[in-house]
């Protein structure tokens, strides 16, 4: 897989793109990253990458033509063009998966009041959010959506059940599949200010453990996050 992002403040993916899993992957050759400077095809001496909005209104909008000179410059037969954007799609663990698939992917990060409107019509595949707020840019989300998607990728990490035993991944019941956040975990000190590791967890029977963090995890998703569950919710 290849990466690309655009975005204003490239310095800013050197460190996290070159730490832990992110540049794992990287020297297993499972993905290349390259981080383009929007900058580097703004107009003018200044470079400008933005103008002021038709009709008025505050701040500024990155311009339509700037943004087709980046992506051209890197987009190939099959990329997907994402633009991280509070308007866009909510970000979640199917989306993650699905991202995961794909051969080559360019991630736009927004900046400034917005995007001009002809550049998302004509080059943009999806927009993506990942929450219901506002950040400056679409940096931070662009990294949050390349760390959930790398890891994904067949191979990155060393055992494949650690992408199937988290949260939101999927449970089968015979008459419904839904999502669940991940078991409770332990490790040493087996007693920490007076309590103990669940003795289930200890006692080496693999199939009890298996029910029992089936069983915590369908709690804990009942307690914090009950719209994963559905009807579920409803039943025992």
């Amino acid at each position: 897989m290849k990466i690309t992002v655009v975005t204003l403040f490239p310095k800013i993916f050197s460190e996290v793109l070159s730490t832990s899993i992110l540049d794992r992957a990287k020297d297993k050759k499972f993905v290349e990253y390259e981080v383009l400077d929007l900058r580097n095809f703004g107009e003018g001496e200044r470079k400008t990458v933005d103008g002021r909005p038709f009709g008025g209104g505050p701040g500024m909008i990155l311009r339509a033509d700037i943004l087709a000179s980046a992506v051209k410059a890197v987009k190939k037969p099959g990329s997907h063009v994402i633009l991280m954007s509070a308007s866009g799609k909510p970000f979640n663990q199917a989306k993650a998966w699905e991202l995961s698939e794909l051969k080559n992917i360019i991630i736009i990060c927004g900046h400034y009041e917005g995007v001009d409107q002809r550049f998302i019509d004509k080059y943009i595949d999806e927009e993506i959010s990942i929450g219901d707020y506002i950040l400056t840019g679409g940096e931070i989300p662009a990294m949050a959506v390349i760390d959930a998607t790398v890891r994904l990728i067949p191979g990155v990490l060393k055992k494949p059940e650690a992408t199937t035993e988290e949260s939101f991944s999927t449970f089968h019941l015979p008459s419904s599949t839904f999502q669940l956040l991940e078991y409770p975990q332990y490790t040493r000190p087996e007693t920490f200010e007076g309590k103990s590791v669940p003795e289930i967890l200890r006692s080496g029977n693999h199939a009890e453990i298996t029910k029992w963090r089936k069983e915590k995890a369908i709690e804990k998703t009942k307690k914090t996050r009950p719209d994963l569950l559905g009807g579920i919710t409803q039943k025992g």
